[in-house]
């Protein structure tokens, strides 16, 4: 390593520094809202999702429930979701991202394309194509991530 930070000689290397690029401006996106990673998610989840519960949202964001009841917790009190009660069931409560939650984390697809084309500007539309192409190719056989 070099003052300048690490030799990428790789193609993975280079492939895990686009990552990183694109991971760090959605982190400071979401932290510029005084948001953390998982409440961002969650945030996210709900306007997609609304009336989740919370077993599902722990599921889906593979955490505990008493640690999903406590990021709710920290969203109810900002204002951002609300949890409510079904009709007949008290037991049974669903989560809904508030308007204030929802306009939150608005624009958060809308920065990450901006992002993409920040990363990507030294391709021209072709070498893009070419580039999506090859890494298309190249995860074709790949196991698939899950959420």
């Amino acid at each position: 390593m070099d003052a300048q930070g690490p030799q990428l000689t790789s193609t993975l290397d280079l492939v895990r520094w686009l990552g990183w690029a694109q991971r760090k401006a959605g982190e400071d996106w979401i932290r510029a809202r005084e948001l953390s990673h998982e409440q961002a998610f969650v945030l996210g989840y709900l306007v997609q999702n609304p009336g989740a519960i919370q077993r599902d949202i722990a599921e889906v964001s593979r955490t505990s429930a008493a640690s999903v009841s406590s990021l709710l917790q920290g969203l109810e009190r900002r204002g951002l979701v609300e949890r409510r009660t079904d009709e007949g069931n008290e037991r049974s409560k669903r989560v809904y991202a508030t308007p204030v939650g929802s306009e939150l984390i608005a624009g958060f697809d809308t920065a990450m394309a901006e992002t993409n084309d920040v990363i990507l500007a030294p391709l021209s539309q072709t070498e893009r194509a070419t580039l999506h192409a090859l890494l298309t190719k190249v995860t074709a056989e790949l196991p698939r991530p899950s959420r």
